[in-house]
């Protein structure tokens, strides 16, 4: 019988674009399209708050139209055999869908809304339906704006990140899926992996020059590459 082992799997924007949810850095992802400074920075909110929010509610509908994939399905069964913890930079809930127990979402949360005044107020912060688009004097607890429960440019990330970096500086496996590892401050959450443990990365780039030391690349995109990386696994 396997050894029941701790797995934390760190993904990207590259997991979820075979569901049908676009990447932003792609060449011809959404800040190919848009402006990331108007439409993900509290300066752009400020500004023209209806664009903004048109823009999250078209995002939050299409999340309703969407399916997990092959490699969320499988990261969700991983689960049957050993202990998994989920740190994603994605603002979907499909790792959720597919039936991870265990997410952390760094950059917040399409399902959710909170203050505008003060994103982290943990009063604030609410599941709200994906059918129903935030609208101008829609109220949070504190009497603020509501707003996405997405971190923008210049904001910190929240209590999350401690969390990440407690689950991957205790993994006995770290995998990273679907991320060219090119976004900080996220990105460098790969550093808190231990040196000695058996590491993997699942990405259709050429990680030339650029791959994380002791990382094994599996060139692939995620859902072609989750097969391989289930059989790396199973020989550890």
């Amino acid at each position: 019988m396997a050894i029941r082992q701790k797995i934390v799997v760190f993904t990207g924007a590259g997991i979820s674009q075979a569901s049908g949810i676009p990447t932003f850095r792609d060449t011809d992802g959404l800040w190919k399209k848009f402006d990331a400074k108007k439409l993900a920075s509290v300066a752009g909110f400020e500004e023209d708050p209806q664009t903004v929010l048109d823009f999250y509610n078209a995002r939050r509908k299409n999340l309703l139209e969407v399916q997990p994939n092959h490699a969320h399905m499988m990261l969700a069964e991983l689960e049957k055999q050993h202990d998994v913890t989920i740190i994603t930079q994605n603002v979907d809930d499909l790792h959720e869908r597919a039936g991870s127990s265990r997410v952390i979402h760094l950059h917040g949360e399409l399902k959710k809304v909170t203050s505008s005044r003060n994103r982290l107020n943990p009063d604030c912060v609410k599941e709200y339906p994906l059918d129903v688009p935030i609208r101008i004097g829609d109220k949070a607890a504190d009497g603020s704006q509501l707003r996405p429960y997405i971190v923008w440019f210049g904001e910190y990330l929240g209590p999350e990140a401690e969390q990440a970096v407690i689950q991957i500086e205790n993994a006995d496996i770290f995998v990273v899926i679907g991320t060219s590892l090119a976004v900080y401050p996220a990105a460098g959450l790969v550093n808190y992996a231990h040196h000695e443990i058996p590491k993997f990365l699942i990405d259709p780039g050429d990680m030339k020059g650029r791959l994380p030391e002791g990382f094994r690349h599996i060139q692939k995109t995620a859902v072609e590459g989750i097969d391989i990386l289930m059989d790396e696994i199973s020989k550890l």
